[in-house]
């Protein structure tokens, strides 16, 4: 096989060693497996998995050159993983009535990220697919760095200087943190370091605004062949909404910290128009809501992803006029929604079926 370009991710679940000292076995195992699997189903979306190695997930994706660089596409995966990462250690803590140590000091397990872009090659070892080349030995390399000991993180993601141009990504605006780690025979390789501790803290602290089920006035579902990563790509990036959204000029997108988020801005234009989308809520890769002020009005919408199975992911759209009283009567709802649906409906369908066709083409 030729020399592919491209990303190169490890995520390793950092504290698993020191864990495993005084733990019991079964226990242990089993909570390994179940937490590497959340990894796995998170990143896999976008990245190609290489291999399990031990307790960390080795992924690659190709990026050709001549791609333009996606600021966001990786700080979201990360993120989104390391949330979900968290939330299943909470999730596995509050169910279990097991007092064992293996089950006790959950909380002690954490998960770290070292992305690098470089050159690799895919090569058949005894039936298995393994990646090698220089790049890929740096990789592995600077995963097993200096960051914990220089800044007490424990949950991180260290992305290479390389990493960062190819992808456009900003440290400063992100506050990522400046390392460099030097080894012998290669010297210093400068890299940013990512606080995922403190953007979970941020997670856990900020409001809520998710439409319940049942309670907005325009309720819509599609279903999509590809995991909820990829979904949440193609709805989100303005590159790609420009694709499926009929009527879609452009979409100009502003991020306060280089990559969208809370607090994020996007400026639809259509023709002479243009609808702004104040992001309120954004938890990737499970839903996204914000407040839409268009001509016509302004609405709260919720798009929220259910994963189906490991290839299909259920779309459910939901919009709600924010004006719109609470006890309104029911046939003004109904005459109201007759009046909205007709400008969403069809544009959401007709936009589904765009993005499966080129899911459908897409090799991966």
């Amino acid at each position: 096989m030729g020399i592919e370009r491209g990303c190169l991710v490890l995520a390793d679940i950092t504290g698993y060693t020191e864990y495993l000292r005084g733990v019991e076995l079964e226990h242990s195992h089993d909570i390994l497996a179940d937490i590497l699997s959340v990894v796995v189903e998170q990143l896999t979306g976008q990245l190609i998995l290489a291999k399990l190695e031990g307790d960390a997930v080795f992924c690659h994706a190709p990026v050709p050159d001549e791609e333009p660089p996606d600021p966001a596409l990786l700080v979201t995966l990360v993120e989104g993983t390391y949330f979900a990462f968290q939330r299943r250690l909470q999730d596995i803590q509050h169910v279990t009535t097991c007092t064992c140590d293996a089950c006790r000091r959950i909380p002690d397990l954490s998960l770290k990220f070292l992305l690098h872009h470089g050159a690799y090659v895919v090569h058949e070892v005894v039936g298995n697919r393994e990646l090698v080349g220089p790049d890929v030995v740096l990789a592995h390399r600077l995963l097993k760095n200096s960051v914990t000991e220089r800044t007490g993180l424990h949950g991180y993601a260290l992305f290479s200087e390389a990493c960062t141009e190819r992808f456009g990504i900003e440290p400063v605006a992100l506050e990522m943190t400046e390392h460099v780690e030097s080894f012998e025979g290669v010297g210093e390789v400068r890299a940013f370091a990512h606080d995922l501790e403190r953007r979970w803290d941020e997670e856990r602290r900020r409001s809520v605004v998710y439409l319940e089920p049942g309670a907005a006035l325009i309720e819509f579902e599609a279903e999509l062949p590809a995991p909820p990563p990829v979904v949440w790509d193609w709805l989100t990036a303005p590159t790609k909404r420009v694709i499926w959204q009929a009527g879609t000029d452009r979409v100009d997108q502003e991020n306060p910290r280089g990559v969208p988020g809370v607090g994020s801005r996007n400026h639809c234009v259509h023709g002479g128009e243009a609808v702004v989308e104040h992001i309120l809520d954004w938890r990737p890769f499970s839903y996204v809501s914000d407040r839409s002020v268009a001509p016509w009005g302004t609405a709260i919408t919720t798009i929220e992803l259910v994963p189906l199975d490991e290839a299909r992911t259920r779309v459910i759209y939901r919009l709600h006029p924010e004006d719109m009283p609470a006890d309104l009567p029911e046939e003004q709802r109904a005459a109201l929604r007759e009046q909205i649906s007709p400008m969403v409906v069809p544009v959401l369908d007709q936009g589904m079926e765009v993005i499966r066709s080129y899911l459908a083409a897409s090799p991966g």
